[in-house]
């Protein structure tokens, strides 16, 4: 009789290495959003993904308003013109840091979506409602078009592959929200939009540091959590395709 007290593995292994997402992946994710962000024209398509971005930037601003005894007066979110909230009171400094810190936070989270096809399907619940939200201030009859777009991609991808590929659509995501600051930054020196990044907000506060000093910071901040949380990906999820597949059909399989 058989007596072997190891238990089996979640499903044979198709190749010794894990399936993760390689640094040169990662590289072009930040190059072509980086592209689609600032070239004119192609701004529009991924309107849905910035107002998801932006909404959720200004929320965590907006929360931390509330967390601190402040009251909202204002919040606006426009792919063109970025994101404002306005909070009388509370404690600015909180306020303030809440909203890189926040997209630093969901972008890492989306970041493991890209190292685990269960931890995908969860999140892709997540970005559903983040595309769909900002849609309750938006009226722009282009932009809705491609919020429904991209909102067909994520369901699409549960059939890809088993739902491999929400993995890739996760990831992207995770390098929309956790180099916000980049694309803060970017809109503001070179598109010149109305509303001031947060770095140049933190310069008004502390008048000594200038806003390309505070720019630097966050996004040595920002880079740090990337690798961060591309470690924990590395060190927490060590599946094979296959394991993964075997794990992920657990939930909701396709």
């Amino acid at each position: 009789m058989d007596t072997d007290p190891s238990p089996p593995s979640i499903a044979p292994t198709l190749n010794g290495n894990p399936l993760m997402p390689t640094h040169d992946q990662i590289v072009v994710y930040a190059v072509v959003l980086f592209g689609l962000w600032n070239i004119p024209g192609a701004r529009v398509i991924i309107n849905p993904l910035k107002l998801f971005a932006i909404g959720w930037h200004e929320l965590c601003h907006a929360i931390f308003g509330i967390m601190t005894g402040g009251t909202i007066m204002r919040m606006t979110i426009d792919p063109s013109t970025g994101g404002c909230t306005i909070v009388q009171g509370g404690h600015p400094p909180s306020i303030l840091c809440a909203g890189y810190v926040g997209s630093s936070v969901m972008g890492g989270l989306f970041i493991l979506g890209g190292f685990d096809t269960l931890v995908a399907k969860i999140l892709s619940f997540v970005a559903g409602v983040g595309l769909i939200a900002p849609l309750a201030l938006v009226r722009d009859k282009l932009t809705i078009l491609f919020t429904v777009v991209f909102e067909g991609l994520l369901i699409g991808f549960w059939f890809i592959d088993h739902a491999q590929a929400l993995r890739w659509y996760m990831l992207f995501l995770g390098m929309l929200h956790i180099l916000y600051v980049i694309w803060d930054i970017t809109d503001e020196k070179f598109f010149r939009k109305p509303n001031d990044s947060d770095c140049t907000q933190f310069s008004y506060m502390y008048k000594s540091v200038p806003a390309h000093v505070w720019a630097m910071f966050w996004i040595v901040f920002q880079l740090s959590v990337l690798v961060g949380f591309i470690l924990v990906g590395i060190v927490s999820f060590k599946l094979t395709k296959g394991q993964m597949y075997v794990e992920a059909k657990r939930f909701l399989p396709t």
